[in-house]
């Protein structure tokens, strides 16, 4: 009986293949078995970020999602079509450490930032030997191509999903001192609302793919909002600090 594989999950960074590790580059390249998420009909951010890198004698496996959304008519539950998802997908996977295969997962971003590969930990770590590489996230991706620094000195950045009601964003926005906000998409406008209405808009930066081929950087004023992708987030730095050190 064959020796286990080993679980890599493998960050890429945000959409610029130069922006991917070395550490992860060299797991990516020696491992046989790469895995990869993607919508139905499509190869997928992370394949994409990393195929320039990939050689024919590795088996991609694509992990094709049922869903891409989290709105879905009454009679289907989306969280049990997703449970069901990860049963499967872990399922192919174990196909593969148990036949001795080391399976590399890559994630766009970082693994464990949003990142779907948590969910195939939460479901293999235990049985087999797992190392998360971490990657760079779109947070920071953004903040480097918008040249917006986050945070200074004492500063908190609060990470917000646009998901959340306007309420809880407006709450939450400003009881801190600088912000990020993912998730847009269709909720571009309630989030724009609330920026608008806690006086934010002149510090507040969108950016669309950032890193990616892509990439638009667009005044938020100007956003169509029904026309937001879901590679979009919101930066709303920290206010900047005059002194000259800490």
């Amino acid at each position: 009986m064959p020796a286990r594989g080993r679980l890599f999950g493998l960050g890429v960074g945000p959409g610029d293949p130069e922006l991917i590790t070395l550490k992860a580059l060299r797991l990516l390249q020696s491992a046989p078995v790469v895995a990869y998420h993607a919508a139905k009909g499509k190869k997928g951010n992370a394949l994409t970020i990393v195929e320039k890198y990939l050689n024919d004698s590795q088996l991609l496996v694509p992990l094709v999602y049922p869903v891409t959304t989290e709105i879905l008519p009454a009679h289907m539950n989306y969280e049990a079509i997703v449970s069901d998802f990860y049963s499967e997908i872990t399922g192919i996977l174990r196909a593969h450490l148990d036949a001795g295969s080391d399976v590399a997962v890559i994630a766009e971003g970082d693994p464990f930032f949003y990142g779907s590969f948590m969910y195939i930990h939460d479901r293999l770590a235990g049985d087999y030997e797992t190392e998360v590489v971490p990657g760079v996230c779109s947070i920071l991706g953004g903040a480097a191509v918008l040249g917006a620094p986050l945070v200074y000195r004492n500063q908190t950045l609060t990470v917000l999903s646009g998901v959340l009601s306007a309420e809880e964003l407006k709450t939450r926005l400003a009881s801190t001192e600088a912000a990020a906000i993912m998730k847009l998409g269709k909720n571009l406008s309630k989030v724009r609302g609330v920026i608008a209405d806690l006086g934010l808009m002149e510090r507040a930066l969108y950016v669309e793919r950032a890193t990616m081929d892509a990439q638009k950087i667009i005044p938020l004023t100007e956003v169509d909002p029904t026309s937001s992708p879901y590679f979009s987030l919101i930066l709303v730095p920290g206010e900047k600090w005059q002194g000259n050190g800490e």
